[in-house]
Formats: structure tokens, sequence, C-alpha cells
């Protein structure tokens, strides 16, 4: 089963969080990384988004 490449503003849509926010949290650690999928293009695993918002839900 492959794993559904997201896109920041899909990202940005289902955490809530904006772009500045994202890349902050990407650069402490505290969100998951996206991955390159091109020399210009990024995006992140569904299944990292989903489990950092389950994460996230039992605090």
């Amino acid at each position: 089963m492959s794993d559904r490449i997201l896109r920041r503003k899909d990202v940005e849509q289902l955490t809530g969080l904006s772009r500045s926010t994202i890349y902050r949290h990407v650069n402490a650690g505290t969100f998951p990384a996206p991955v390159k999928l091109t020399e210009r293009l990024i995006g992140w695993r569904a299944s990292a988004i989903s489990g950092w918002m389950d994460s996230r839900a039992e605090l």
C-alpha cells in the first residue's frame, strides 16, 4: 500500500497551522520533515502527518 504525499497547502488545511509555523516546527524537530520529491518540490507523507496529529491529541 502506498503512502499518499500531501503538499504544503494540504498540510496547512489538515493541521490548521500556517506555513511559517510548519517550517518553524520542522526546524525545531517537532513536526515531520518533508520528503524531497524533485529538486524544487517537497511534500509530507500522509501517515506522518496523521501520526503527528494523533500524538498532539494525546497531550
